[in-house]
């Protein structure tokens, strides 16, 4: 009798569980520099604080509002015997709000996160009826990692002829000499030599690694080059780009780095895009839009070019032929750090983000926003409207200025890029309460989670 009662139980259990409950899954990563971390943070805390009733993303509110709903509570599952690390924001937040604010450190692995929401129903009938839950699922993965995603339709020659053409262009050539110089010497027919495999391939990571730190590059593959996640470094990464073309000499240096390229790419699809994309039907992208502006003409083209590629990888129309996973939903790209901006030149910066990524498919929409505000707008100084902020290390507010910002992309050669260029002041995080309660000023967050969740809140 136990047994059988037990199995009405979990019968029923379940049956309410379809009835009642929905998950969505949501993955999010972002370009170098971008503030991915920070994001996932605010949108947790921000979410549990809507549960305990504070309006912490009226956007959201009002969407639900609308169709007299409200939603009732929000709690974060436990981590459970998950196999990924856990993302943990309340220690992120202590990052943010401690006695010496500081911004966390960036994700050098996949982490994950559930939450759940409680939302009343709406109409006549609402209220006789029980409310529903809304399952939140988040995967956090580094933003190197997605700039992998277009090899996977590509071949060791296709892809070294690409990347020489870019290294022989400026910002890449100045920091490519040594590198091309290594290639230079090496004879065509050069054998297969694992010392000469894993020279050149730390030759081409300094170049990535320069390129990233120094002149704000965004479009840089492969991803784990320079975040190699817990399997590290090993030999199915001692490749580099080689010229060459067609079938390379059993026995060739080009013969072995096409071998660990193949390996490479099976390997990222094997372990990170086949599991994890198959489980997740909405994304978000992040992309530091305004300090590759401000970084000037190449570090803008190539955070252009790399956002341009991601968006097409995206697209459900144009699918990898190696990639299985079902068509993504919704697919939000995210100009961050709008709290640099000053309102009067938001709808610009908006209008150029959307110039930069390019329309895409049906299911992708463009947003800015700042996921933890860190400035507030000033009064129209002379010279143009300026946000006030406090600088890391420092104790005062003081302005910045962004400059013009052009509604579209200026073209090559334009005079918009003969301006001075310069690296986006870091703000200090503002005053935050450690524990999260009324959550985290935030610029367009709201806006954005509204519509990745409208059709199933």
């Amino acid at each position: 009798m136990d047994r059988l009662a037990h199995g009405i139980s979990r019968i029923t259990a379940e049956a309410e569980r379809r009835l009642n409950e929905n998950t969505i899954r949501l993955a999010i990563t972002g370009l170098s520099r971008s503030g991915k971390t920070v994001f996932i943070t605010s949108l947790i805390s921000n979410l549990l604080a809507l549960g305990r009733g504070r309006d912490t993303l009226p956007a959201l509110t009002r969407q639900l509002a609308m169709q007299g709903r409200r939603i009732e509570a929000v709690w974060l599952e436990p981590a459970g015997a998950q196999a990924l690390d856990w993302f943990d924001a309340a220690e992120k937040l202590r990052d943010l709000a401690g006695a010496t604010p500081h911004w966390p450190p960036r994700t050098s692995d996949l982490a994950s996160a559930s939450l759940v929401l409680r939302v009343s129903r709406g109409g006549r009938l609402g209220q006789h009826l029980p409310p529903r839950r809304l399952r939140l699922e988040l995967l956090d993965y580094p933003g190197e990692w997605v700039l992998d995603l277009p090899l996977l339709d590509q071949g060791f020659a296709e892809w070294s002829k690409a990347t020489l053409d870019l290294l022989r262009q400026p910002p890449r050539a100045a920091l490519a000499t040594d590198f091309m110089a290594f290639l230079a010497s090496l004879p065509p027919d050069a054998p297969a030599e694992d010392h000469v495999a894993r020279r050149g391939f730390q030759l081409y990571r300094a170049l990535l690694e320069a390129g990233r730190d120094r002149h704000g590059l965004r479009w840089l593959q492969p991803g784990r080059f320079l975040v190699p996640g817990p399997k590290g470094e090993s030999p199915m990464m001692w490749f580099f780009p080689l010229p060459g073309a067609g079938a390379a000499a059993p026995g060739s240096l080009r013969a072995a780095l096409a071998r660990r390229f193949d390996a490479y790419r099976d390997d990222m699809r094997r372990s990170y895009f086949d599991p994890w994309f198959a489980r997740f039907d909405r994304q978000v992208v992040l992309v530091d839009a305004l300090g590759a502006l401000c970084a000037g003409e190449g570090a803008f083209a190539d955070a252009r070019r790399a956002a341009r590629q991601l968006a097409a990888a995206y697209d459900g129309r144009s699918r990898s032929r190696w990639l299985r996973r079902p068509l993504l939903k919704r697919v939000a790209f995210a100009a961050s750090k709008l709290d640099h901006v000053p309102d009067a030149q938001r709808p610009a910066f908006r209008a150029l983000f959307r110039d930069m990524v390019g329309e895409g498919g049906p299911t992708l929409k463009h947003f800015a926003l700042a996921a933890l505000r860190s400035t507030e707008d000033a009064p129209a100084a002379e010279g143009g409207p300026v946000v006030l902020g406090v600088p890391l290390g420092e104790q005062r507010r003081r302005p910045f200025r962004p400059g013009p910002i052009p509604d579209h992309v200026p073209p090559p050669g334009d005079a918009f890029w003969r301006r001075p260029y310069f690296p986006l002041p870091e703000f200090r995080p503002p005053l935050l309460d450690p524990e999260g309660r009324e959550g985290l000023p935030q610029l367009g967050l709201d806006v954005m989670l509204s519509w990745l969740l409208e059709d199933a809140l």
